[in-house]
């Protein structure tokens, strides 16, 4: 069977010294659908957003109390297409990560093995797999498709179509992604007010799932969070 998976991250650098934003977690997403499922959902996307007059970009940073509705109803759309649809990110202890010993001091080359770390898990055999993540500036202009490599040989009995990297302004379903991702970053990092319609989405999402949105056992499949134990294990 064929799957797209669509990825983004959250506090990308929460690894640098020098960064402003103080979250606990770094967090990378991963949205996972059928391909054959991508034109039915980008048409449900699209019918969401003309029903609300929604114009804007889907971006949990951008999320305001006037779309409240709107972003409910996407809520009610992740969660209508049972597992067929699934969301999975992964939560880094930023301070825990050893950079010297584990990455050569390579805080990006540290991201990447993240990355892999959030999609290695769910990829199944005899499968064929596409994976996009928004555009990200690299020092290493290989990195996706070292990513592609590692996962390939990681699954030889998978075909690890591609990775590529797409700007997520025109990618709906990269901004489907930003969203759940944002949820689960917020609520990980205590980043919102409670009460405020950030807080309020969440706790729909965890009304719907039927607990509340933190770290999840590995067999969780509709929203896992994985916060990876850096000592082993998982």
């Amino acid at each position: 069977m064929k799957y797209e998976v669509y990825c983004d991250e959250s506090n990308p650098d929460v690894f640098s010294s020098q960064a402003s934003n103080k979250a606990k977690y770094l967090m990378i997403g991963s949205l996972w659908l059928p391909a054959e499922m991508r034109s039915e959902l980008k048409s449900e996307l699209s019918d969401l957003r003309k029903k609300h007059k929604f114009l804007y970009e889907i971006k949990w940073h951008k999320v305001h109390k006037n779309h409240e509705a709107f972003y409910r109803e996407l809520i009610q759309l992740f969660m209508s297409k049972g597992l067929q649809l699934r969301f999975r990110c992964i939560a880094v202890e930023a301070d825990k990560v050893n950079m010297p010993k584990y990455h050569n001091n390579d805080q990006e080359l540290g991201f990447y093995k993240f990355y892999y770390q959030v999609l290695q898990h769910w990829i199944l055999n005899f499968n064929d797999y596409v994976f996009f993540c928004d555009e990200k500036t690299s020092r290493f202009g290989d990195r996706l498709k070292t990513l592609k490599t590692v996962l390939q040989n990681a699954n030889i009995s998978s075909n690890i179509h591609d990775v590529q990297a797409l700007p997520s302004h025109e990618v709906v379903l990269l901004q489907f992604c930003d969203f759940l991702l944002g949820i689960a970053s917020s609520r990980m990092n205590e980043s919102i007010a409670a009460g405020s319609v950030k807080d309020r989405l969440c706790a729909y999402l965890e009304q719907l799932l039927d607990h509340t949105i933190e770290p999840t056992q590995r067999a969780e499949q509709k929203f896992n969070i994985f916060k990876i134990n850096l000592s082993g294990g998982w």
